[in-house]
């Protein structure tokens, strides 16, 4: 089991798959998948949020995945996506930005993938908003 966890003002975010087990330390437990994970219960998977506006894109979780060689191309695709979604992840940050995050996904490699770019883009956004007045 990998994990991450990086501390930004208060918001503490972790990244990990779901297919490893509901800790007590995992805070708000978010999907950070479009589609729902194989093989997991719902029941068992104890998410508290499913933001699907935060995921990549149909199109473009099916771009990158047909060639993972694509990352660096990937990443900023993927922050463009945020970038349009800018009033939800204010959204996300105001409602749920002062507590432990664990960020979850099915994908294998949490390093190269989307988790990765969106632990990022939260981080930045999070310190914007602790640096505005």
């Amino acid at each position: 089991m990998e994990r991450k966890a990086v501390t930004m003002g208060t918001l503490r975010l972790q990244k990990k798959r779901i297919y490893d087990p509901p800790a007590k330390t995992d805070g708000l437990r978010v999907l950070a998948d479009r589609l729902w994970p194989r093989g997991v219960a719902k029941a068992d998977a104890q998410i508290d949020v499913w933001p699907k506006s935060l995921t990549p894109s149909s199109e473009l979780r099916k771009w990158f995945h047909a060639d993972p060689t694509r990352y660096d191309q990937f990443v900023p695709k993927y922050q463009a996506e945020l970038d349009d979604q800018a009033a939800d992840v204010d959204a996300f940050l105001s409602q749920y930005g002062q507590q432990t995050v664990t960020l979850l996904t099915a994908a294998k490699d949490l390093q190269q993938g989307h988790l990765s770019v969106l632990q990022a883009y939260l981080e930045q956004a999070s310190a914007k908003r602790a640096a505005t007045p």
